[in-house]
């Protein structure tokens, strides 16, 4: 993938919102359990403080980079509707003549049978084609081909 920022859906933004709301709120929950770093205790005290302390800086890692990759989609714009690449929305035609709407995302959700992360083979293979191209990628069964039917912005 490039260096520059790359666009998201709609769809993908909202959940990238709801992990930044999610992540704020777990932060704001372990980090009201901290105490002063003077108070008394014994080591266990001391040790689950700093886990929790270590929690707290986990969570603000996950967060900067949250908010990071949100101004960058903003920076973006809009996914591309005449070539793929990231957060777009693709149908296309596998060699069973089969087709299948996918998004191409960065991170795969759980559950998400639409969407294809850029970097596995078909993500990667899509990426900076047009409608009507064919492209060919490795799968666990062999080689194959899909063919970009249409790209939406998602």
């Amino acid at each position: 993938m490039s260096t520059e920022p790359e666009p998201i859906s709609p769809e993908a933004r909202r959940a990238l919102e709801q992990d930044l709301a999610e992540l704020r709120a777990e932060r704001a929950k372990v980090a009201a359990t901290l105490r002063d770093v003077d108070s008394a205790g014994d080591r266990a005290d001391q040790a689950d403080e700093l886990q929790r302390a270590t929690d707290v800086a986990r969570l603000d890692d996950r967060i900067k980079a949250l908010d990071l990759r949100l101004r960058q989609a903003a920076v973006a714009g809009p996914p591309p509707t005449d070539v793929v690449g990231v957060g777009s929305t693709v149908t296309v035609r596998f060699d069973d003549e089969s087709t299948e709407t996918v998004q191409i995302g960065e991170v795969a959700e759980e559950l998400d049978r639409t969407l294809v992360t850029a970097d596995s083979p078909l993500g990667h293979a899509l990426l900076g084609h047009h409608p009507g191209d064919t492209v060919g990628y490795e799968t666990p069964e062999g080689h194959a081909t899909a063919t970009v039917v249409a790209i939406a912005a998602g």
